[in-house]
């Protein structure tokens, strides 16, 4: 039962505080480390790719075996729990940036829609349109309810508090040098780590946001239809599964130019779109989060 007031208090902090403070948030600390030992790495590919294997495997097993150290203080074990578990995922502050490009989107105000979309994605919005700023809101409130809360919550049920902080390292390698140009080799090992520990939670959170669809009235079937047809178009093997429902969900296309299309004969989105994502990603969420708490208490 520990274990389960533990999850509900984590979840009562993000949405009623958010995150921790940036001085104290381990994840801001495993972006200085990652920052740190990235500057050592040797040149040429082989050199980088064997650096870059040695960081994705290394650096979530010490931070998941300093997180399993602090919790052997039994007086304080519950709260360096909550403390590790709190930091692991961020749905408030997600739905704050997907709710930073709606809202200036919604009053013609493109520049602001831009500066909110850069705090989703690493896409460039400087030369995006209404609707190609939309799209991109839609896409990442929809892959980032997976890596920002399904998964972390996921990995939690696996492996205990070291599970979580381990695949939020595992993250945050992938989004620092897991892309492709400069940290190709630096970066690949631990893009593949991140593909494979988003496995499950990928699918897991199409899952949950048809049931959000159900119960919101959206259209399921568009929504199962275009995860079915198209959750393959896009390079990431996770990426595709929420975004393609999402998008038969609410009956848009989703593009990025030059890569993918999802759900191809949806109209174009809008700022409408982007809140009525984040609505279904909300809900989406309490399921995942009644689903664990009952999963924790049971055990």
């Amino acid at each position: 039962m520990t274990d389960a007031l533990v999850l509900l208090a984590a979840l009562l902090v993000d949405a009623l505080v958010g995150e921790w403070p940036a001085r104290v948030h381990p994840v801001v600390w495993m972006g200085h480390v990652i920052r740190a030992v990235e500057r050592l790495a040797p040149g040429g590919r082989t050199g980088a790719f064997l650096w870059g294997l040695g960081m994705a495997v290394g650096l979530p097993l010490a931070w998941a075996g300093l997180a399993w150290g602090t919790l052997q203080m039994p007086l304080v074990a519950p709260l360096v729990a909550l403390f590790w578990l709190g930091s692991a995922f961020a749905l408030r502050v997600l739905g704050e940036a997907g709710l930073g490009v709606a809202t200036p989107l919604a009053q013609g105000d493109l520049t602001g829609a831009r500066a909110g979309l850069r705090s989703l994605c690493s896409r460039d919005p400087s030369t995006l349109d209404e609707h190609q700023l939309a799209a991109g809101a839609v896409e990442s409130l929809a892959e980032n309810l997976s890596d920002s809360f399904v998964a972390p919550i996921f990995w939690w049920l696996v492996a205990g508090v070291p599970g979580a902080v381990a695949y939020r390292v595992i993250n945050t390698l992938d989004a620092m040098i897991g892309y492709h140009g400069r940290y190709e080799w630096l970066g690949k090992a631990s893009a593949r780590l991140d593909d494979l520990a988003n496995l499950v939670p990928a699918r897991l959170t199409a899952v949950l946001l048809l049931a959000a669809g159900a119960a919101g009235r959206a259209d399921t079937r568009g929504g199962l239809r275009t995860l079915l047809r198209d959750r393959q178009h896009t390079e990431s093997p996770n990426a595709g599964w929420p975004m393609a429902v999402i998008a038969g969900l609410l009956g848009i296309a989703l593009e990025k130019p030059g890569h993918y299309v999802l759900g191809a004969e949806g109209r174009a989105p809008t700022a409408a779109d982007v809140a009525r994502a984040w609505a279904l990603c909300r809900v989406g969420a309490m399921v995942w989060a009644v689903a664990a708490l009952l999963l924790t208490a049971a055990a």
